[in-house]
């Protein structure tokens, strides 16, 4: 007989495991859910149900100037954002 669960065993930062765990208790998903959620998501999706890429030069560049106290804002709605990410290259 084969068993209903399995086991994965992790080791993660302290720091980001507490982070992520406050976010989720406020969503009211316990870790077990949210991975099997994950894991599910990966399969349907046949991949990663997310962008995993580097930032390209003005995104770096954006968040650099964010953490200087910089006033990044250069578009007057989303639709001029999204046709400037749509024509944008590295």
């Amino acid at each position: 007989m084969t068993a209903k669960t399995d086991f994965i065993r992790v080791r993660i930062n302290p720091e980001l495991k507490i982070a992520v765990q406050d976010i989720l208790d406020k969503l009211g998903i316990n870790t077990t859910d949210f991975i099997t959620m994950t894991y599910r998501q990966v399969l349907l999706q046949k991949g990663v149900p997310f962008d995993v890429k580097l930032p390209n030069y003005k995104t770096k560049k954006a968040i650099n100037d964010m953490k200087k106290g910089i006033d990044v804002s250069v578009y007057k709605n989303i639709d001029e954002f999204m046709k400037d990410m749509d024509n944008e290259t590295d």
